[in-house]
């Protein structure tokens, strides 16, 4: 796998799992899926895919087929028969045209061996995204005078920068685009956060007031309004936008 640059795009609602046995090479593909803004939660065996699937309705499945417990078609086959829509897209370094046969006639949307490039990855699983049914995500969100520019991950406010991790990116376009309805923190979690989340911890609301912090100097902290008891509002017409 090899470090580039790549394009970022809108992922702050994609949820994915990586089953994958090997502890390095799960650790540095979560490490960078996570930096792409995309959820993600990690299954070793396939038993604990299994039942990760049964808790968690994903949209993209990254699929390693040399797992302890089963092999990786027959995994791939069960969950189809079990009903399960997201896409597959297996990772594996069986490269043989039979093998990749296989693979995709046991119900994965994709196949891609390995080594392999991070960038191809990304632009692979950004293919399977698109094909989803869902409506095109647009170039930009625009909520009064704050920006949202989806493709390069960058905010503004009356025309101020807004330097952004990429967590709190994501929670501030997921509240974004949602903007005028309370958004719950399970929501939030589930959305934004991957299973290492713990839900007797106070991070989201750390993460709230990070955001209002460097919203602020540009006009925009009052955007997100906190509805005690039920979670959170975003709503850009309560800042003020005359500076």
């Amino acid at each position: 796998m090899t470090a580039e640059r790549w394009f970022r795009v809108d992922n702050d609602d994609v949820r994915l799992l990586l089953i994958e046995d090997e502890p390095t090479t799960a650790q540095m593909l979560a490490k960078g899926l996570r930096e792409q803004a995309y959820a993600v939660d990690v299954a070793s065996t396939a038993r604990q895919a299994l039942a990760s699937v049964i808790e968690v309705d994903y949209e993209l499945i990254v699929l390693d087929l040399g797992l302890p417990d089963a092999d990786g078609l027959s995994l791939c086959r069960r969950l189809r028969e079990n009903g399960t829509m997201a896409a597959i897209l297996i990772l594996t370094a069986r490269s043989g045209v039979p093998s990749r046969i296989a693979g995709l006639d046991s119900g994965a949307d994709d196949y891609l061996t390995k080594p392999f490039d991070f960038g191809e990855l990304l632009a692979r699983l950004r293919a399977l995204t698109r094909r989803a049914t869902r409506p095109p995500e647009p170039e930009r969100l625009v909520c009064g005078s704050l920006i949202i520019d989806i493709r390069a991950h960058e905010v503004t406010c009356h025309g101020i920068h807004v330097p952004l991790t990429t967590r709190e990116y994501a929670l501030l376009e997921f509240l974004a685009k949602r903007s005028g309805r309370v958004v719950t923190r399970g929501e939030i979690a589930e959305h934004v956060w991957d299973n290492s989340y713990d839900p007797l911890s106070n991070v989201i609301d750390v993460y709230i007031r990070r955001l209002r912090a460097k919203l602020a100097p540009s006009g925009c902290g009052e955007a997100i309004r906190t509805r005690r008891g039920d979670g959170y509002q975003f709503d850009i017409r309560g800042t003020h936008d005359e500076r």
